[in-house]
């Protein structure tokens, strides 16, 4: 590298920053909102850079050249390349192998998973494909960022190529237990493709921990389980926890906003009823919506008291529409609506409110302003960051969030009320006392949990990034982070 050129970051990411879409006048970036986009853009925009990512659309043939665009348009700032798809790799890479093996797979269910070799191999082909547009961007001395279970191959076909890359990658779902990560009969390359990186970060230290097992039982690599380390063809590989965060302070500035409060006071008196109770996720069947639903049937069966003074609130993001499972989640959902919309509603009263559709920042803002309580409850969930934007957002200190305990975020928001989304009754019952919850114990819970979301939000997991990443190979003594305090 020469001494003009100063080091950069490549970010990779199966989607990244922008969508492109084509209009009549041409492909159009259009931003997309994510987790990782929230976290990683603003910086991108002021220190500059490369997001390598799919794009969203389809390709029309395999050797179909990706767009280059300096972005934002209005006023550049770094560089989007796209990473071309087919057709056919989109259904046999995306909706094939990591969202019917390894998707299910990451969060034990196992019934749900489908291993094709055909899938697989799609999927090796294009993680390689990843790996090429990355060559093209990568000079030595820059960091490469590679991301979440779609790309696993990607470390090892840097290194192999380019060794002298820093690397890397942030595994963002959870991460299974060795036994059953091998019921996959490619879980040794996988392995292998993650160990390519120099640092290999994930949301909690038991994710951390099964990573780490599954090196020494399915490759027979060196693990030090104390410093959370592995010893992979001549190299040290740092294995560490670092919860994503939020962007505390951008939540809290956009709830306190005129506009965003009148629209949750419009909310409250559409719906029109003394509590409201909200739920915000994609539609999947890891986010435990049917038995959220079920639970919010038998508390009104339970406790009548709250019929005609109780609502809840479902928004369901589209997700994965072309997958056969998830739209017949869709139909499930919406009948289960349904039912219980026939059984309960009385007069304009409905005790459930359904929306399949995303929401921008500010129209969420309002509805976390809106709720008097917030159903996060997956059957499993990496980490899970609308509950702590909802956190954020209650700038008015109330407000009870509800969490299952085999969410990620679980580990560190201490003041949630936890429950068990396989448990219906039990789940209806702590319903029935987070709706009765009294404002005292609401700010005493509300306080730990904004301590929490505000230590460690996205700029402090964006630092643990840079700080690890600084240190110079062979050098680190502890890269495991400090997220357990």
């Amino acid at each position: 590298m020469s001494k003009k050129q100063a080091a950069k970051i490549v970010m990779v990411s199966n989607r990244g920053s922008y969508n492109l879409q084509a209009t009549p006048e041409g492909i159009k970036p259009v931003p997309a909102i994510s987790g990782l986009v929230s976290a990683v853009e603003p910086f991108l925009r002021k220190k500059g850079g490369v997001w390598v990512a799919w794009g969203g659309r389809e390709a029309p043939q395999e050797n179909s050249q990706g767009l280059r665009l300096a972005v934002p348009i209005e006023n550049a700032a770094y560089t989007f390349h796209e990473v071309p798809l087919t057709a056919g790799e989109i259904k046999l890479y995306y909706h094939g192998f990591t969202n019917s093996a390894l998707w299910p797979l990451c969060h034990y269910f196992l019934d749900r998973c489908h291993y094709d070799a055909r899938e697989w191999s799609t999927y090796a082909r294009v993680n390689a494909k990843f790996a090429g547009a990355v060559f093209e961007e990568a000079a030595e001395g820059d960091i490469i960022w590679v991301n979440d279970y779609h790309l696993a191959l990607v470390p090892a076909h840097l290194r192999h190529r380019q060794p002298q890359l820093k690397q890397f990658f942030f595994w963002h779902i959870p991460f299974p237990h060795h036994d059953l990560l091998a019921t996959l009969p490619w879980a040794p390359h996988i392995l292998r493709g993650l160990l390519g990186t120099d640092v290999l970060g994930f949301h909690l230290q038991a994710y951390v921990d099964n990573f780490l097992q599954a090196a020494a039982q399915l490759l027979g690599a060196r693990v030090d389980f104390e410093e959370n380390i592995v010893y992979w063809e001549q190299r040290r590989i740092h294995v560490g926890a670092w919860p994503m965060g939020i962007d505390y302070r951008a939540f809290q500035r956009q709830a306190v906003e005129p506009s965003t409060r009148a629209r949750a006071e419009e909310l409250r008196e559409q719906i029109g009823v003394e509590r409201l109770a909200l739920s915000v996720e994609r539609l999947d069947y890891t986010k435990g919506i049917l038995e959220r639903l079920l639970a919010w049937e038998r508390l009104l069966e339970e406790a009548p008291e709250w019929r005609g003074r109780a609502a809840l609130v479902q928004i369901a993001v589209p997700s994965r529409t072309a997958v056969p499972a998830y739209r017949r989640l869709k139909e499930e959902v919406e009948a289960a609506v349904g039912r219980i919309n026939g059984r309960f509603s009385d007069g304009s009263y409905r005790p459930v409110h359904y929306f399949w559709r995303g929401l921008p920042r500010q129209e969420l803002v309002a509805y976390y302003l809106a709720a008097d309580v917030m159903m996060v409850t997956p059957l499993r969930d990496g980490l899970n960051l609308v509950a702590k934007e909802y956190v954020a957002s209650r700038c008015d200190n109330t407000g009870v969030l509800v969490l299952s305990r085999f969410a990620g975020a679980a580990q560190e928001l201490k003041g949630a009320v936890l429950v068990n989304p396989y448990d219906i009754d039990g789940m209806a019952m702590i319903f029935n006392t987070a709706l009765g919850m009294g404002r005292a114990e609401q700010e005493k819970r509300l306080r730990l949990l904004q301590e929490r979301v505000r230590r460690h939000d996205v700029h402090w997991w964006m630092n643990c990034f840079h700080q690890t990443m600084a240190l110079k190979k062979g050098e680190a003594d502890d890269v495991s982070g400090s997220a357990s305090s």
